[in-house]
């Protein structure tokens, strides 16, 4: 079950070489209300590669954004 509390605590990340061979590069690390806003400043290139992480799940950011 996905967490949607925008007060649980998440971790924002970027992966800019893809999930097969990327370094995750943690942007914020707190609430997901935060995180949200965060992430839909970045550039779409960047978006592309924004990852959130709850305590019990991983979802994209472009399939969070757009769900």
């Amino acid at each position: 079950m996905r967490t949607t509390s925008e007060g649980a605590t998440v971790r924002l990340y970027y992966l800019g070489d893809g999930p097969e061979i990327g370094t995750a590069e943690t942007l914020f690390y707190g609430p997901l209300g935060e995180a949200m806003v965060l992430a839909a400043q970045q550039p779409e290139e960047v978006q592309d590669g924004l990852f959130i992480a709850t305590d019990n799940d991983v979802i994209a950011w472009r399939d969070l954004s757009e769900g």
